[in-house]
């Protein structure tokens, strides 16, 4: 016969449950802090929806060349009337895998903090989040076959004319000043533009979202590497988006925010200015038909690891273009609320929203 002391057997089921519970808190915060293919990123969009159904839904917009859906992650809490978005795109171009991996970063925290955060609170009130975290799916599961597809860029849409190569650049395929400026009409090139603009059908469906979506995006973000950049429209050296100063002041905001994180910096400005010119960007397209804040990000590093970016990298940089993202959305939600309050001036200084109520006569 067992005799069993009471206070022993509570010790145990402690000792059991803190295991348990420590390796499922350990399992979750390493799943951000390594990358992952597309199948399991698929996976996690489907658990993001099981978990948080109150507040994550899915929608397909579109195919890639290979038949596979683009599918994005819509996150805001209900609302009866009409929402303002937020638009955010990872992997475009399929070897920049931090890019996915910060999308995801970003989803799990707007999901971990809406409820005690009270500003991502409100903007979860006020604003929807449409977030892709693979745009270029075809070419980021080829990126992941072998050593030898690993930096992998483009679309997997076969050449034309006689061109035994594949893909095409998505990133110079949008209908925005297509074909000017930095790029090449070689489809065996890193950059090819593609027979016409919008013939790749991944640039297609971006573009129809936007166009169905765009009176209600504050925002545009798409997220590359590497560089350290903040990237403002133009990527035409003799175009200028109409609010370049207010473009510029808020990616210099978000510049400060992300080196207040780990002292990393970032340099803003018009991509011929600090980086190339090109043309046909889906960061010019947004700007182009009226979304007045449009950015691309290109994350860690500057070029000691380029697009193998160590996974012990990835979390920090997530950390800080998460600040710098941030800034960003932050800003544009409180424009809008200045804007839609009666008789409000909106005043910008260093890239905060001040809202003066005008005295009526």
């Amino acid at each position: 016969m067992y005799s069993f002391d009471v206070h022993t057997v509570y010790s145990m089921c402690v000792s059991m449950y803190s295991a348990v519970w420590s390796r499922e808190e350990t399992t979750e915060r390493n799943y951000y802090t390594r990358y992952h293919n597309m199948s399991e990123v698929t996976a996690w969009m489907e658990q993001m929806k099981r978990e948080n159904p109150d507040v994550v839904s899915s929608m397909v917009y579109g195919q890639t060349y290979e038949r596979r859906d683009i599918t994005l992650l819509k996150i805001g809490l209900s609302s009866t009337g009409r929402k303002k978005a937020i638009w955010m795109d990872c992997g475009i171009h399929a070897r920049e895998w931090i890019a996915p991996a910060f999308c995801q970063y970003f989803v799990r925290e707007i999901l971990r903090t809406y409820k005690t955060d009270t500003k991502v609170n409100e903007m979860m009130k006020n604003l929807d989040f449409y977030i892709t975290p693979v745009l270029n799916v075809d070419g980021y599961i080829y990126s992941w076959h072998n050593e030898s597809t690993r930096l992998w860029r483009k679309s997997r849409s076969p050449g034309t004319g006689g061109c035994t190569c594949y893909g095409t650049d998505l990133n110079r395929n949008f209908y925005a000043n297509w074909g000017m400026v930095g790029v090449s009409t070689d489809c065996c090139s890193q950059t090819y533009c593609g027979t016409k603009a919008l013939s790749e059908s991944e640039a297609r469906a971006v573009t129809d979202m936007l166009g169905k979506m765009r009176e209600d995006i504050l925002a545009f973000l798409t997220i590359h590497s590497y560089g350290q950049l903040i990237l403002v429209p133009y990527g035409h050296p003799n175009i200028s988006a109409p609010n370049y100063d207010e473009l510029m002041e808020v990616g210099l905001g978000a510049a400060k925010a992300i080196k207040a994180v780990h002292g990393m910096d970032y340099t803003v400005g018009t991509s011929p200015d600090i980086l190339y010119a090109n043309s046909g960007s889906s960061r010019d397209f947004a700007r182009l038909i009226g979304i007045p804040l449009s950015f691309t990000f290109e994350l860690r590093d500057k070029g000691e690891h380029g697009f193998e970016l160590p996974e012990d990298q990835i979390q920090p940089t997530c950390e800080e273009a998460y600040a710098g993202a941030h800034h960003i959305i932050t800003y544009a939600h409180d424009k809008l609320s200045c804007l839609l309050v009666p008789n409000n001036a909106v005043i910008n200084i260093s890239s905060t929203i001040i809202c003066l109520y005008k005295k009526v006569k």
